[in-house]
């Protein structure tokens, strides 16, 4: 994901516009990829490559995973794409984060993806997803 600088702009609800779907960073849209089956919002996403938006609010951030890669931000970005759609709340930080980042922390079955940028911090849980294991017959 390409990572801009804050530079003492006001970035939510200014350079990043409120109820808009955003990129999660700049230049091209952020991707993420999964080795396993992980569950995001109570969804079933198989493992794979998918591109990661947000709708922000000053008090919750829309998630999306879309199923489209190789986007550049978000000017192509079509909803009926759309694999998963989950809110998460929107955290206020005393101390402002200058570099837009994104990075990872361990929690019960899975991890959540933190992102930060400015005073506003968002986490999404991503869990791992069972492995059903089918019986084998007895013969």
């Amino acid at each position: 994901y390409s990572r801009p600088q804050r530079d003492n702009r006001a970035i939510f609800g200014d350079l990043i516009e409120y109820d808009k779907v955003w990129r999660l960073g700049a230049n091209e849209a952020t991707e993420i990829e999964f080795y396993k089956d992980v569950i995001i919002g109570g969804k079933k996403l198989v493992k794979g490559r998918y591109t990661i938006y947000a709708i922000p609010t000053p008090t919750k951030w829309t998630m999306i995973i879309n199923k489209d890669t190789d986007s550049w931000g978000a000017f192509i970005y079509d909803e009926k794409k759309d694999l998963v759609r989950t809110d998460v709340n929107v955290q206020t930080l005393t101390t402002p984060v200058d570099v837009f980042s994104m990075s990872f922390t361990k929690a019960d079955k899975g991890a959540n993806l933190n992102i930060s940028w400015d005073n506003v911090s968002v986490s999404l849980p991503i869990i791992e997803a069972p492995v059903l294991v089918t019986p084998t017959k007895k013969k």
